[in-house]
């Protein structure tokens, strides 16, 4: 393999095991073995089928540098863009926890939330069967690559029966220096029995420097457990976002996902959940706007591995410019999974003829008693409704204004948490409000 071809080789210079917590040797070797998996592999290519519609060819073209081993100025402040939320907030810049930005004080006594780092360093041992456990049966390069670089990220655990009173909020802020910049953090989020909380992401940036964020998270919800999980992805224009979440429902448990993706040059989401109890309920869901210069990428993977369970996706986006969007959503239910209910729906608005979305719907069904569904639609606005609005007195670009923020703001009704709503409302509107 070239080295011209895979720049992230060269970053690893002797060997990753340098990075912070060398001496837990459990977390060394993973490393190891993680770097040498990655240098078999490289970056993915389009002719691999999971990243067909997603190229990584310019990720070749940049000398990219890991993030601590760059002098960045770190703020004192957050950016003013940050969503205003009362809850908990944990900061991490260019994927270390930053205390002095966070704000985690008056947290219940069975709640830990902070680095995953120190959260490693004061127990070891109790992270060798979390850290890669969901992940277990992925082959991935990028995966690899997070784990050859795994240094910090963030960490929350709920205990049995614990009721947060107000969300979590994880801002992911990624500065740029004056080299093209990379960071790998890793997030674990244990959701104990009969637990109940909501975590809110946002993921921004300053700078105009390309950066590159690659995050992994690994999320638990035990039995009877209802996680809320949103993620509102608003990083710079010269971002690439990659971000993996592994899921794993037990029984009863209920998981509520929406991702919204409106930054960056390139952003894949990938989202895969093992439901793994009866009775459990996945909520998979998102919107998107790509515009000029955007490719977006929404991936999912629904496992549906029990009985009595249900699985409900909807994905809504829309491209303009020559944006380019991606939906790849798979459901499987395996035989065991009888009487599963799993519903699948990806809608897309073309508002530019440049414009360009890549729709991969799929179910494969092992079980014979299921209900399940899947489609998939893109077009233009409607002409009807358009002349509707007109023949109000309203004039085309208002109008289509409108029909294009109800489009996306339709989906967010998904989402359970009223707030969390709100915030993405806004974010919508302050994005789509450039091209109406």
């Amino acid at each position: 393999m070239s080295e011209v071809i895979d720049p992230f080789i060269r970053g690893f210079g002797n060997t990753p095991v340098k990075l912070p917590l060398a001496e837990v040797p459990w977390l060394a070797d993973r490393r190891t073995l993680a770097k040498d998996a990655y240098c078999m592999m490289g970056l993915p290519t389009v002719k691999q089928e999971a990243w067909k519609y997603t190229n990584l060819k310019d990720l070749r073209k940049l000398d990219w540098r890991q993030a601590d081993s760059v002098d960045v100025a770190v703020p004192d402040s957050l950016p003013a863009t940050i969503p205003s939320i009362d809850a908990y907030r944990i900061v991490l810049v260019n994927g270390r926890f930053n205390p002095a930005l966070s704000d985690i004080g008056g947290l219940p006594a069975k709640v830990k939330l902070g680095g995953l780092a120190q959260a490693i360093e004061d127990a070891p041992d109790a992270f060798v069967d979390r850290i890669g456990t969901l992940l277990a049966d992925i082959d991935e390069a990028v995966l690899a690559l997070n784990t050859a670089y795994l240094a910090d990220g963030f960490y929350l655990e709920l205990d049995r029966g614990v009721v947060l009173d107000k969300p979590i909020h994880l801002v992911s802020l990624a500065v740029a220096g004056d080299t093209a910049l990379s960071f790998h953090p890793r997030n674990l989020i244990v959701a104990g029995e009969g637990s109940i909380a909501t975590v809110l992401e946002t993921h921004v940036g300053t700078g105009d420097v390309a950066t590159l964020s690659n995050h992994v998270t690994e999320v638990l919800v035990e039995q009877g457990a209802n996680l809320g999980h949103y993620k509102l992805q608003q990083e710079a224009q010269n971002a690439y976002h990659l971000s993996t979440t592994a899921v794993k429902l037990d029984d009863k448990a209920v998981y509520d996902s929406f991702v919204l993706q409106l930054g960056g040059c390139l952003a894949r989401s990938d989202v895969r959940c093992l439901v793994d109890g009866s009775h459990a309920e996945a909520r998979i869901n998102g919107a998107y706007h790509g515009g000029e210069g955007q490719h977006i990428d929404n991936t999912t993977f629904i496992d549906h591995a029990k009985p009595d369970s249900q699985s409900r996706e909807i994905y809504k986006g829309v491209l303009d410019g020559n944006g380019r969007g991606v939906f790849q959503g798979k459901i499987l239910v395996r035989q065991t999974a009888q009487r599963t209910d799993g519903h699948q729906l990806n809608r897309a608005l073309l508002l530019s003829r440049k414009a360009e979305l890549d729709s991969k719907p799929e179910l494969e069904i092992y079980a014979d008693d299921v209900k399940c569904s899947h489609g998939a639609t893109s077009g233009d606005l409607d002409e009807d409704q358009l002349f509707y609005l007109q023949a109000r007195g309203i004039d085309e670009d208002k109008a289509r204004k409108i029909l294009v923020q109800a489009f996306m703001f339709d989906v967010l009704g998904e989402i359970q948490n009223p707030a969390v709503r709100e915030i993405f409302h806004d974010a919508i509107g302050e994005k789509l409000g450039d091209i109406a």
